[in-house]
């Protein structure tokens, strides 16, 4: 079955490792996306701030190295900015690629910086990641829940309103979450959060969250680490993400705010843990065990990509 994946840490292992998009060691590259029969890619650039010197120095440059690679490769992926874009890949049997950054810091309070990127082919910025920036606080722990927006953060998601870019808030606090939906005029996107009441967990959204997301047309993708998703304590680090936990958590989603909110994010190469879907090419699992615990084809096909595809037509121009 065809499908869109909402994030993955991809392009910072390439940058890393130097190593290729075609065929590498990691959990997704191209070949293992053809044969998932991936319809779409969302690869995020990952920076932890306080490992670089520059966060907007080090997203560019890892931003052209994988536009290079797209560039190397551009008879079997291509860059895709909208929903046109990606109709047209579908027709030319390629992949698309949607470029995003995850960790707001990268235009470092520029929204000039912002405007570049959008310019570049960023169509989705994660506001923060695990800690504190420019824009707002982060969910790593409990302690920033309370915290909203800075005055930054609001500015951004006035002009990536404008720009047609997607707001993703996976990794807001629950306050910046809030600040988001009162402040977007289009809706958002949780590219890589599950079910806080599956598994406690402050990455994860409550079901008020859930259900405000659902309302505004939004979607949040499911996300494999296993400390978002194992039911109780994690009893160890490289404990296995389990299928069963994935369904557990779609269940629930579905239950409390419908199927249309829920998408796919793997969080793959970014993740530790072993996942019962070994890569990208193995997706298929997921959709057969939807199946086969009662989802409907049409339901397992929204998760899959058509939830997607109504966020990408809706806001990104």
């Amino acid at each position: 079955m065809k499908f869109i994946d909402l994030h993955c840490d991809t392009a910072s292992l390439l940058l890393e490792s130097s190593q290729t998009l075609k065929e590498n060691h990691c959990k997704i590259d191209i070949k293992r996306l053809q044969k998932g029969e991936a319809l779409a890619q969302f690869f995020a650039m990952y920076i932890d701030s306080k490992k670089v010197d520059s966060s907007y120095e080090y997203c560019v440059r890892m931003l052209n190295n994988f536009k290079n690679e797209l560039h190397v490769n551009q008879d079997s992926i291509v860059l895709c900015k909208k929903h046109n874009d990606l109709l047209s890949a579908k027709k030319e049997s390629k992949i698309g690629a949607f470029l995003t950054i995850e960790e707001g810091e990268a235009i470092e309070g520029d929204i000039d910086k912002l405007r570049y990127f959008k310019e570049q082919g960023i169509s989705l910025i994660t506001l923060t990641w695990n800690h504190e920036n420019a824009l707002g606080y982060s969910n790593f722990e409990w302690r920033d829940q309370d915290k909203g927006l800075k005055q930054k953060g609001f500015e951004v998601v006035e002009e990536m309103n404008h720009l047609g870019m997607l707001i993703d808030v996976s990794h807001l606090s629950d306050a910046g979450f809030q600040d988001v939906i009162s402040n977007s005029n289009t809706p958002i996107i949780a590219t890589h959060s599950n079910s806080r009441t599956m598994t406690h967990n402050p990455r994860n959204l409550s079901d008020e969250m859930l259900k405000q997301l659902a309302d505004i047309g939004g979607v949040t993708g499911i996300n494999f680490f296993n400390n978002f998703l194992v039911k109780g304590e994690l009893r160890e680090k490289k404990e296995t993400s389990t299928i069963k936990d994935m369904i557990r958590h779609i269940q629930h989603i579905q239950n409390v705010a419908g199927v249309e909110v829920i998408g796919l994010g793997s969080d793959f190469d970014g993740i530790p843990n072993p996942v019962e879907i070994e890569d990208i090419s193995q997706m298929s699992k997921l959709s057969d065990a939807l199946l086969s615990n009662g989802f409907l084809m049409d339901e397992v096909e929204k998760i899959f990509y058509k939830n997607s595809l109504r966020i990408i037509k809706d806001v990104l121009k």
